[in-house]
């Protein structure tokens, strides 16, 4: 089991150098070639719990022991969750919302941010490294606290997240800006989330850079989703999901599913395409973005151009026009073409924009669809759904649910991915249901609770009371000298 880089086939690594290392020296994303050999046997996994499931799909991209596995899914989801469950299914009149946001920070990056440490942990026992790991991560909103929460106070490992610093909702900032642990760091620039994210990524691959951290007895790694040990988690709610639906009789076994999908960064949707590679029978998986379309645009033309404004949405974890997780499933509708994934990358980088090639673009759509939501057609269709099933999306789940209803077939069963409490947005939220008088968001959230009888997540509650931790904000220029100086602080 070898992994190797999206833009250079000579790069290889192990699973546990793969996780750790998070992202090639070139700047490419670590993938299996030969994604698919080994499937999943779904009959046997009928009536199993969460936790076998997990470690049945680990154990086909991961080069630990049963033993190993067992552990990490353990101590990543035992009581950390607040449903015994972790990722419910709940049926509404139009389809199934698969709630992932039951985790320690009320989003779905929980999922696979609660693994990783633990993954990160194994790995470095396997290859017997004796330097530390300095995880590097850009947000644009929910995969920053979850990461802080996943990796508070592991040992051998220290944690800074950067995030856009009028990107965030201010319950998504107040949750990184309040985080605790010794080992966490927290810092907004000026500038977006593509402005944090290509910042980290041009870390990656600063020679001098890295050789001043391991002077320091230090090694970067990353908790985005370029970090194949961030996604693979990622892959089991939709096995999952699937089994749900067929251990409770809704379909037969082998019958094919779509999955309705917000992403924006598209690691969210593609480990749905690493979960049908590896046996789970998908029909189709559909791409929901809001204003800042460039995935449906990519979906429908085969053009990938950047070169647009950068829309701030009421769905702002969305609110991305680079998507790094494209490039893996690139790779695979390419035929695993190294040298072609590396050309489009580099247009992408010199010019904003590429254009695949009329094959790779029918295997896409053999497999994908796309759809987008503005903030009108979002905040209409959380009233509608709140109005017709009593059930209370989140923005970033409402656009997929929009998406939803315009695809809507009547031949497969149709699963969103609910990505986000509604109270992470609930400023956005109620406005759509009722009328604002200027209430800040922790006001409007005891309001949505009062009228709407949802309850607010545990990890919410007070947010507002919590000691400020993490105030800084600097340019994307300074990154490099923000985090040389404050590592003595970890």
């Amino acid at each position: 089991m070898i992994y190797e880089s999206t833009r250079d086939i000579n790069r290889k690594l192990n699973p546990s150098e793969a996780i750790l290392q998070g992202l090639s020296e070139e700047g490419g994303l670590f993938v299996l070639r030969d994604l698919g050999k080994n499937k999943l046997d779904l009959e046997k996994l009928i009536g199993k719990s969460y936790y076998e499931v997990a470690e049945a799909v680990l154990r086909l991209f991961v080069d630990f022991s049963d033993e190993e596995i067992k552990k990490c899914v353990e101590e990543a989801y035992r009581g950390k969750f607040s449903h015994e469950n972790i990722t419910p299914l709940v049926e509404l009149k139009d389809g199934y919302v698969l709630e992932l946001f039951n985790g320690p920070t009320s989003a779905f990056k929980d999922v696979g941010l609660s693994l990783l440490p633990q993954l990160t942990k194994t790995a470095l026992t396997k290859v017997e490294d004796k330097n530390d790991i300095l995880i590097l991560t850009a947000t644009s909103g929910d995969t920053g606290k979850a990461a802080l929460e996943g990796f508070k106070d592991v040992d051998r490992t220290k944690i800074m997240v950067f995030y856009p610093n009028d990107g965030v909702s201010t319950v998504q900032k107040t949750q990184m800006q309040t985080q605790e642990g010794k080992n966490t760091k927290v810092c907004a620039i000026h500038g977006n989330f593509d402005d944090a994210q290509s910042g980290i990524k041009e870390l990656f691959v600063d020679e001098e850079f890295k050789k001043e951290l391991l002077s320091k007895n230090i090694k970067l790694s990353s908790a985005n989703s370029i970090n194949i040990g961030r996604l693979i988690p990622q892959v089991v709610y939709y096995v999952v999901s699937y089994l749900d639906l067929v251990n409770t009789n809704k379909i037969k076994l082998n019958e094919k599913v779509n999955f309705v999908v917000p992403t924006g960064n598209f690691g969210n949707i593609l480990a749905g395409y690493y979960a049908e590679q590896i046996g789970l029978p998908v029909n189709k998986l559909i791409c929901a973005s809001n204003n800042n379309n460039v995935l449906y645009d990519f979906l429908t033309t085969g053009v990938y151009d950047k070169n647009r404004d950068f829309l701030k949405t009421v769905s702002p974890s969305m609110d991305i026009l680079i998507s790094s997780n494209l490039e893996r499933l690139l790779y695979y509708v390419s035929g695993c073409d190294n040298e072609y994934i590396a050309k489009l990358m580099k247009d992408l980088k010199e010019t904003g924009r590429f254009e695949v090639t009329g094959d790779v673009l029918a295997k896409i759509k053999d497999k994908f669809q796309a759809g987008f939501a503005d903030d009108e057609q979002t905040k209409e269709t959380i009233k509608a759904i709140y109005e017709k099933d009593n059930y209370l999306l989140d923005t970033h789940t409402a656009v997929a649910y929009k998406v939803l209803l315009e695809n809507l077939d009547n031949e497969h069963a149709n699963i969103v991915l609910s990505t986000a409490s509604p109270y992470k947005f609930t400023e956005s939220v109620y406005s759509s249901l009722f009328e604002t008088q200027g209430e800040d968001e922790f006001t409007l959230m005891n309001k949505l609770n009062e009228k709407t009888k949802v309850v607010i997540p545990e990890n919410l509650k007070d947010l507002d009371k919590k000691e400020i931790r993490h105030k800084d904000v600097i340019n994307k220029e300074d990154m490099k000298k923000y985090i040389l100086e404050k590592l003595g602080d970890l």
